[in-house]
């Protein structure tokens, strides 16, 4: 996510004066349900796993989470692009290629 995607989520919360209700646990919260609503798009799917009809639905859900997410690293004083970077540096030791590639169990599982 570029800089200036970033200001502009930041200028649309900004306009509207509404950081006074982005608190860290309401902005958790509104992760968890705007994933929840992403997770509504293939509910009921059966063995339906792919997003084929089903990619605006998911566009607009992902971004809600994106855009919650921002929001979020905003309210905690966090860099998106560290804690990222933080964030593949310990999966990277937890799921070495070596150990783990082509395989989908956990890390204390490898």
């Amino acid at each position: 996510m570029t800089e200036e995607t970033i200001k502009q989520i930041l200028k649309f919360r900004d306009d509207r004066d509404w950081k006074q209700f982005h608190n860290p646990k309401d902005l958790a919260i509104s992760i968890s349900l705007e994933a929840a609503e992403l997770l509504e798009v293939f509910q009921w799917s059966g063995t339906d796993v792919s997003n084929e009809g089903k990619q605006e639905r998911i566009k607009e859900e992902l971004a809600d989470v994106l855009n919650y997410c921002v929001l979020m690293a905003d309210a905690c004083g966090l860099d998106i692009d560290e804690i990222v970077q933080e964030k593949i540096k310990v999966n990277n030791e937890k799921y070495p290629v070596s150990k783990a590639k082509g395989k989908k169990e956990k890390y204390n599982k490898l």
